[in-house]
């Protein structure tokens, strides 16, 4: 290990006990190869033990380590210290979330918008075992398999300029998952959707800035799954005028 180092400051705060977040400042060894991940590891195990933050897989696929680095949201597990030094690195937590402890933030908000959309496949028809499995085109795959990617990171809401001012707004992952299922052709849950993905705090509440997608680790285009569906709500709106009522004759 060379003799450089690099500055670390991080977002301190306990609810319980604190009054309001304060920076803590660590000076670490700089290691090329180590991660943010990596970083925030050393200093709980040389320096402060009390230092909470989540990380799981650290490869990118459990979306557990979401945070704010130098203010942009990012997954801690594939940001690297070289891609900072030597200037100071500055990590705090997702913001539009309530912080539970330092880099840990309270999700069950996201959690409960997440259920809203049914986030699975809804078959008002499905078929014996032994029929066989559904198949699919590459073209219907086509269809919805980006936005398939998404591993609820949570980067996209702390982007979202939107959820800053409207907490009640469904947010882009959510709104993204919805989408992937009402796209799949094994799917018939698109009137279950729609009372949350077109409801008041739904699509329509998006002003496109689009800074969702650009965050987004997995190249999941959310902005473009919310204005799929203000595209769809309208032609529904107006199909609406045109069409008879279900069940009126």
């Amino acid at each position: 290990m060379s003799d450089k180092t690099i500055t670390i400051e991080i977002l301190r705060y306990n609810p319980e006990t604190d009054d309001k977040p304060t920076f803590g400042t660590f000076t670490i060894p700089y290691v090329e190869a180590w991660s943010m991940l990596d970083a925030l590891e050393h200093i709980k195990d040389e320096l402060d033990s009390s230092l909470a933050y989540r990380w799981s897989c650290r490869m990118a696929v459990c979306g557990s380590c979401g945070m704010v680095i130098n203010g942009t949201p990012k997954l801690g597990c594939e940001t690297f210290l070289r891609d900072y030094y030597p200037n100071p690195i500055r990590v705090e937590p997702l913001a539009n979330f309530p912080i539970e402890k330092d880099l840990v933030i309270d999700s069950e908000d996201f959690i409960k918008k997440l259920e809203s959309v049914k986030p699975y496949i809804i078959n008002a028809m499905e078929k014996p075992v032994e029929e066989g499995v559904n198949k699919q085109t590459p073209q219907q795959l086509g269809l919805y398999k980006q936005f398939s990617m998404c591993i609820n990171c949570m980067l996209c809401y702390s982007a979202c300029p939107q959820m800053g001012l409207n907490p009640l707004f469904t947010g882009p992952a959510v709104i993204a998952l919805g989408h992937r299922y009402n796209l799949d052709s094994r799917d018939d849950g698109y009137e279950q959707r729609t009372e949350v993905i077109q409801g008041k705090n739904g699509v329509w509440s998006c002003t496109f800035v689009g800074y969702c997608s650009e965050v987004c680790p997995k190249n999941v285009d959310p902005a473009a799954a919310i204005n799929q569906n203000k595209l769809q709500g309208s032609q529904d709106w107006a199909l609406s005028f045109l069409m008879p009522r279900k069940g009126d004759k």
